[in-house]
C-alpha cells in the first residue's frame, strides 16, 4: 500500500489522526485535542510534519511506533507481539492488506506470510471521545504458534512527564501514587487471576502536577477481568506510549494451525483534567444498551446485620425495618447453602440448607416481596471449599497445578470453570435458583486470588479460559433471565473492569463501609465508572473493618454518592436512628435522579485533611457538592472553597442542603440564608464553608436562578 492514507476521527472535542499509509501497521499520528476538520491535503502535511528524524547512530530509516510496537521496526522497548513457533517467527513484520473506516470506527488487517501470521485490528472513537481498540491474531501457518503476549500502544507528547496510577489491598483498594515519566518501562502486571484490589484500574500520563480541574492528560484501561498488564514507556527515540493487554500465562496463548486470539478491548482517554477524563467513561457507559435505566433501588444487605446467624425471624424484622426506612431491595448474604455455618465450608453446594431453610427459601422471600422490596441472593460460584460435597466429589474441578493443591485462601479454592462439566454444573445450579425464587438480583462474589490456577485435566494454565468461561455463564443467565441484575463483588472491589461491568448492573467498592476509607475509595473508583454503578452502604456506628466509630450522618453522607444501601442491623437501632436513616434514604431518592446521571467533578486542596467532590446536572442547571472534612486542620478552618463544573455565566443560589442529624462545629455567616453568585465566581472564588469535626461532611445545594 504506496498511497498516502491518512485518516481523521473526531468526536467530543477529541481528535484521532491514524497513518496508514502502509506498508507497516497504523500508527497515531495524534490523540489529543480536537484538530478541526483537516483537507485531505492538510493530513498528508501533518503526517509530514511529524515525521521522525534521524539521530546519530540510529536507523536510517526511523519508523512511527505502531499501535501495535514491532521489534521488526526499530521498537526497542516491550514489543507489540511476543510470541514465537518453536523458537521461529519470534519477530514478526505485518504489511497491511486492507484498511476499512466506516464513521469513527477503523478496521485493519494485516499480515506477515513468512512468520504465517493474520491479524485484525479494530480502533473507535466513541461518541464520548474514548479511543477503543483491539487485535485479533490467527496463525495461518501449518504448525502452532504461541502467543507469550499481545499488548496495544497509544503514544503521549513528549508533555506528558507525569504518571498517575492507582494500587490498594483488600479494604483499602484505590490509592493513587505519582511518578515521573522517565526513560525506561512503567509496569504494572496482575497475576492475582483476578482484577485485583492492587490493580491501577487507569494509568495516566500528564504534564507536571495535573490533577482534577488542570493539565493535559492521556489515560489507559485494560479491559479484562483476569490477569493483565498495563504500562508506560519511554523510549531513547523520543518516543512514548501507554498501553495493555492480557497477560498470559505460559502456553495459554498457543495456536494450533488456524487458531486465533483475541486481545481485551484497550480503552484511551484524553483531557484537560482529571475530571473531564472520566466524564467520557461515564457518558460512554451510561450510553450503553445495557446500562441500568430503573432508578438504583436502595439496597439493604444483610451481611454485617447477621453475619451467618440466618435466622428466619430475625431476618423478617430486618425485613420489615429495611422497608421502614425506605428500602427497596433486600439481599441475603453468605450462609443460605448447604453446610454453611461459617466460611470453612460448603462452597460449591448449591442447595439452600434444608435444616436451617426446611421450607426453602421461600417463606423469606414471600416475605420479602410481600412488603414491596425486591429480594436479592449473595453466591460465590467459581469458588469451592475443600469441605464441601462437590470438592469431595470433584476434586478435578479445582484450579490446580500438577500433584499438588495450591495454598487456599479463605479456606477455599477456586473452581476450574474451564472445565465443561464444572460450568454445566454452576450453570444448571444458579438457573435453578433463579427459576424457583423471586430473585432479581444477584451478589456475585469472588474471595480469593488464584494460585497455581492450572487445568489439572490437561496440566496447562487455565486463568485465561477460566476468565472467558465466566463472561459466557454470566450472559447465559442474564439470557435465561431477562431483567437479572448481578453485582461485581471480588473481596469487596477487586474486580472492577468495564469487561466485567458489560454483564454487570454494579460493582461493590470495597468491603470496606468506615466512611473515612469509602471516601477515598469511591473517588477514584468514579475516576472509571459513574456512581451509580457503584455500591455504597451506610455501615453500623462501629465498622468492622477498622474499628473506627462515626456518625450516622457522615455515614449516610458518605455512602449518598452511589448506589445507596445499609449494611447494619437496624432492627435493633433506636427509633430516632431508623427515624434519620430514613431521612437520608429520602433524601437520597430525592436526588439520585441528579447523582446518577450528572457530571461528577471534584477538586484538589493540597492536603488530606479536607475534600471536595460534587454532582452537576448535564444542563448546568443544579449540583449538589460535600465538604468533607477527614481529619482535624492545621488552621481553624479550611478557606472558601472553589465549586467546579457550573456554567460560568450562569447565576446561582447556593445554600446548605439540610441533612439528618447532620450539623456542623462552626457556621458561616451565609449558612442560614445562602448566597448568589455566577458560577465563573464559584468556580474561581467559591464560599467559605462552616468549621467541622473530623470525619463528617456538609452538603451545598446549588440551583440556577432561572
Amino acid at each position: 500500500m504506496s498511497n498516502i492514507k491518512v485518516l481523521q476521527l473526531r468526536s467530543a472535542g477529541v481528535s484521532l489522526l491514524l497513518d496508514c499509509s502502509g506498508p507497516a501497521l497504523p500508527s497515531v499520528l495524534h490523540w489529543g485535542a480536537d484538530l478541526g476538520e483537516l483537507s485531505d491535503t492538510a493530513l498528508v502535511d501533518f503526517r509530514r510534519g511529524a515525521g521522525a528524524i534521524q539521530v546519530g547512530n540510529g536507523l536510517d530509516e526511523n519508523q512511527p511506533v505502531a499501535l501495535i510496537p514491532e521489534y521488526s521496526s526499530g521498537w526497542f522497548g516491550l514489543p507489540g507481539l511476543n510470541g514465537h513457533r518453536d523458537g521461529q517467527d519470534f519477530s514478526a513484520s505485518f504489511q497491511l492488506t486492507e484498511v476499512a473506516q466506516t464513521g469513527n470506527t477503523v478496521q485493519v488487517t494485516a499480515a506477515d506470510p513468512q512468520a504465517g501470521l493474520s491479524l485484525a485490528l479494530v480502533v473507535e472513537l466513541t461518541d464520548s471521545g474514548l479511543v477503543r481498540a483491539k487485535a485479533e491474531l490467527t496463525n495461518t501457518g501449518g504448525s502452532p504458534y504461541t502467543v507469550d503476549g499481545l499488548v496495544l500502544a497509544l503514544p503521549v507528547p513528549t508533555e506528558a512527564t507525569e504518571l498517575l496510577d492507582l494500587t490498594g489491598r483488600h479494604i483499602g483498594e484505590r490509592h493513587p501514587q505519582r511518578s515521573a515519566f522517565t526513560q525506561g518501562l512503567h509496569l504494572r502486571d496482575n497475576r492475582r487471576g483476578r482484577t485485583g484490589a492492587d490493580a491501577t484500574l487507569l494509568l495516566f500520563a500528564g504534564t507536571p502536577g495535573f490533577d482534577f480541574g488542570t493539565g493535559e492528560i492521556w489515560g489507559v484501561h485494560t479491559a479484562w477481568s483476569g490477569n493483565h498488564r498495563s504500562y508506560a514507556e519511554r523510549g531513547m527515540s523520543g518516543f512514548a506510549v501507554i498501553g495493555g493487554g492480557e497477560l498470559l500465562l505460559p502456553g495459554e496463548g498457543r495456536l494450533e494451525a488456524g487458531g486465533s486470539y483475541s486481545t481485551p478491548w484497550i480503552y484511551g482517554t484524553y483531557g484537560v483534567g482529571l475530571d473531564q477524563l472520566s466524564t467520557r467513561f461515564h457518558a460512554y457507559l451510561r450510553a450503553r444498551p445495557s446500562h441500568p435505566t430503573t432508578d438504583r433501588p436502595v439496597v439493604l444487605n444483610t451481611w454485617e446485620a447477621v453475619y451467618f446467624d440466618l435466622d428466619l425471624d430475625k431476618l423478617k424484622a430486618l425485613a420489615d425495618a429495611a422497608a421502614e426506612v425506605g428500602a427497596e431491595r433486600f439481599v441475603l448474604d453468605d450462609g443460605w447453602f448447604r453446610g454453611r455455618r461459617d466460611d470453612h465450608a460448603g462452597l460449591g453446594d448449591w442447595y439452600v440448607d434444608e435444616g436451617i431453610w426446611p421450607k426453602g427459601l421461600h417463606p423469606l422471600v414471600d416475605h420479602v416481596t410481600g412488603l414491596g422490596l425486591q429480594f436479592g441472593l449473595w453466591v460465590e460460584p467459581e469458588m469451592v471449599n475443600p469441605d464441601s460435597d462437590l470438592a469431595r466429589q470433584q476434586p478435578e474441578w479445582i484450579l490446580a497445578t500438577g500433584n499438588r493443591m495450591p495454598l487456599t485462601a479463605r479456606h477455599q479454592q477456586g473452581l476450574n470453570l474451564g472445565i465443561q462439566a464444572a460450568y454445566d454444573y454452576l450453570l444448571e445450579r444458579l438457573d435453578s435458583l433463579l427459576s424457583e425464587y423471586d430473585i432479581s438480583y444477584l451478589k456475585w462474589d469472588h474471595n480469593r486470588d488464584f494460585v497455581d490456577g492450572g487445568n489439572q485435566l490437561t496440566g496447562t494454565a487455565g486463568i485465561h479460559e477460566q476468565t472467558l468461561a465466566l463472561y459466557r455463564l454470566l450472559d447465559e443467565l442474564k439470557r435465561r433471565h431477562p431483567g437479572l441484575e448481578i453485582e461485581s463483588c471480588s473481596s469487596g472491589g477487586a474486580r472492577v473492569d468495564l469487561a466485567v461491568l458489560e454483564r454487570t448492573d454494579r460493582v461493590w467498592g470495597s468491603d470496606s463501609n468506615d466512611a473515612l476509607e469509602r471516601q477515598k475509595i469511591q473517588r477514584y473508583t468514579q475516576l472509571l465508572l459513574p456512581p451509580e454503578l457503584i455500591g455504597c452502604h451506610v455501615g453500623p456506628p462501629k465498622a468492622h473493618t477498622t474499628g473506627r466509630t462515626q456518625s450516622l450522618a457522615f455515614r449516610a453522607a458518605t455512602a449518598l454518592f452511589g448506589h445507596f444501601g445499609i449494611e447494619w442491623d437496624i432492627s435493633k437501632a433506636s427509633p430516632e436512628e431508623r427515624a434519620e436513616l430514613a431521612g437520608w434514604v429520602a433524601l437520597h431518592k430525592e436526588l439520585r435522579p441528579l447523582l446518577h446521571t450528572g457530571r461528577v467533578v471534584r477538586a484538589d486542596r493540597g492536603s488530606d485533611d479536607f475534600l471536595l467532590h460534587g454532582v452537576v446536572a448535564q444542563d448546568g442547571s443544579r449540583a449538589v457538592y460535600s465538604a468533607v472534612q477527614l481529619a482535624q486542620s492545621i488552621t481553624s478552618d479550611v478557606g472558601r472553597v472553589r465549586l467546579p463544573g457550573l456554567t460560568k455565566d450562569r447565576v446561582y443560589r447556593v445554600r446548605k442542603l439540610v441533612t439528618p442529624g447532620a450539623e456542623p462545629r462552626h457556621s458561616a455567616a451565609w449558612w442560614s440564608d445562602g448566597v448568589e453568585l455566577n458560577g465563573a465566581a464559584l468556580a474561581a472564588a467559591g464560599v467559605q464553608v462552616p468549621a467541622q469535626w473530623p470525619e463528617s461532611a456538609v452538603l451545598l445545594e446549588v440551583l440556577a436562578i432561572d
